[in-house]
């Protein structure tokens, strides 16, 4: 007789379809993520986890990598949140980049390497994985903020290089000189000496 517990079981079958069959998995497979990091995880451990089976989870994310990834967007997304709003263009810009920073700590510098390394053939991937497309809207939104206070010079063309190069630069930070958190006095060097001079009036 058929575990009622087990994956095959019908009553599990019936009882979670849709979104709260996919809430389970991408739970399933963050917390497989924090307990034994990306070298060490396998689809077999987080169907596992989530009492469903292989085949589901490769329906849905047909690699390994695509499975984490929306795992960490949906638990771990470098961006959470509303904008900062500190009234200033120093102040939010600050505060974003510091959020982009505790979030590649929660998630683990080895763990985003190991995604990137099987994403590498995807520019996309690797570009929604470093939060590089929402990060440039949320500067986008930032500078426009900062222009109706009158804080940066006037005719300033928001382009994507622009929005995008705070964050760019901290992420160089991160994974290519620090290779972890960014101190608090490094981001204001980015935010002070290379990003202000740029777009203040």
């Amino acid at each position: 007789m058929t575990d009622p517990g087990s994956p095959g079981h019908p009553a599990v079958a019936r009882r979670r379809r849709g979104a709260t069959l996919e809430d389970a998995i991408l739970d399933a497979a963050w917390r497989e993520l924090m307990d034994v990091g990306y070298a060490n995880l396998t689809i077999g451990a987080v169907a596992g986890r989530a009492r469903t089976s292989k085949p589901v989870l490769y329906r849905r994310w047909p690699r390994r990598a695509d499975l984490i990834l929306a795992a960490m967007l949906r638990h771990a997304p470098l961006l959470p949140g509303p904008l900062p709003d500190t009234g200033t263009l120093r102040g939010d810009v600050l505060a974003l980049l510091g959020r982009v920073s505790a979030g590649v700590e929660e998630i683990g510098l080895a763990n985003i390497f190991g995604i990137a390394a099987d994403s590498i053939r995807d520019e996309a991937d690797v570009s929604l994985m470093h939060g590089m497309a929402a990060a440039t809207q949320a500067m986008a939104a930032i500078l426009q903020r900062a222009a109706s206070r009158g804080e940066t010079r006037a005719g300033l063309a928001v382009t994507d290089r622009i929005a995008s190069l705070p964050v760019a630069l901290a992420r160089h930070e991160l994974f290519f000189v620090r290779r972890g958190p960014v101190p608090d006095a490094s981001l204001a060097e980015i935010v002070d000496q290379l990003f202000l001079p740029l777009v203040r009036r």
